[in-house]
């Protein structure tokens, strides 16, 4: 396949928009946030209550990419083994069976709706892209991707994700209830005799050209230090801590935060057709891979701080990184 030029880059992605516009109406910077997580080859965790069509948009994100699609309902009952897989007795012999989670993009829905028993099953995977089973190793799919879904945890019957889970999410999206034209336009679109379907609109082979080229597009060292800098911002300890960071956040981000931002921001500027990384790309992408790394304290919960804030505050107090 020849090299694809960044203006090309953004036409195929604008391509994907489309196709999954076709279904899910509005929700621009979601659909963003999923297709970015697909090159970077990221996992992406979705919360909101239910009805808001995170399952469909993920689902339909699948219809758009020529990739295996594997689905698992997390419930209560639900037991490792449900979805890593098990050996089975064929014959003389035990061979493995392998379960849902052995897919290129595996669909989480409503995670945390299971016990943390189940839910760490998946840690193993989301990391290290493979699954160890009774003393064997087994190699999952590439690419390998987890878009889970998730309740707020005031719902009841939920498990809050802990936070080594939490941060081997590449992304997390808050998806916000939609304005009255799009609940319009989804009502239109649902209530009729037929539903639209998406087609394919990225093959496996251009994805994987795409995701190469995130990897190797160039970022300056400037906006390395400065992604570093911002994570280091997010701990208490730090000098360069705002005021709020110290008086809430009993834990900052972790250093996949700051890899998170370096990838995403290359993501972004290739979606936007440039073939350099800006710092807006950093803030573009900030909250999104910092909101679920930070370790609140009941201060914060008391006050009604939250993530986001206290990360738009890290953003104001650093300097813009200059060359």
């Amino acid at each position: 396949m020849e090299p694809m030029m960044p203006e090309q880059f953004a036409t195929a992605i604008e391509s994907a928009r489309s196709a999954i516009g076709s279904v899910i109406v509005g929700q621009r910077q979601l659909v963003d946030t999923v297709l970015m997580a697909t090159l970077c080859e990221g996992h992406v965790l979705l919360e909101g209550v239910p009805g808001l069509g995170k399952t469909k948009l993920l689902a339909t994100l699948g219809d758009v990419l020529d990739v295996g699609f594997g689905r698992i309902q997390f419930t209560p009952d639900l037991m490792p083994a449900d979805i890593l897989g098990t050996k089975i007795l064929e014959g003389s012999s035990f061979e493995f069976q392998p379960g849902p989670v052995f897919a290129n993009l595996v669909l989480a829905d409503e995670i945390n709706r299971a016990t943390p028993k189940t839910q760490s099953a998946l840690l193993e995977a989301m990391q290290e892209r493979r699954v160890t089973l009774g003393g064997e190793t087994h190699d999952l799919p590439r690419p390998f991707m987890v878009m889970a879904t998730q309740n707020p945890i005031e719902q009841e019957g939920t498990y809050p994700l802990p936070e080594a889970q939490l941060d081997r999410f590449m992304f997390k999206e808050i998806v916000l209830f939609p304005p009255a034209d799009d609940l319009v336009e989804i009502l239109r679109r649902t209530t009729g005799a037929t539903e639209a379907t998406a087609e394919s609109a990225l093959e496996r082979e251009t994805l994987a050209a795409m995701s190469a080229m995130v990897r190797d597009l160039p970022i300056g060292s400037h906006l390395l230090r400065y992604a570093a800098s911002l994570v280091e911002a997010t701990h208490p300890a730090s000098p360069t801590a705002p005021e709020r960071i110290r008086a809430y956040v009993r834990n900052g981000a972790s250093p996949r935060g700051a890899q998170a931002m370096v990838l995403g921001g290359k993501a972004a500027a290739l979606i936007d057709g440039r073939a350099n990384v800006a710092a807006e790309d950093l803030w573009a992408v900030a909250t999104r891979c910092l909101r679920h790394r930070l370790v609140l304290g009941y201060d914060a919960i008391a006050d009604g701080v939250t993530s986001d804030e206290l990360i738009a505050d890290v953003l104001e107090a650093l300097p813009t990184p200059t060359v």
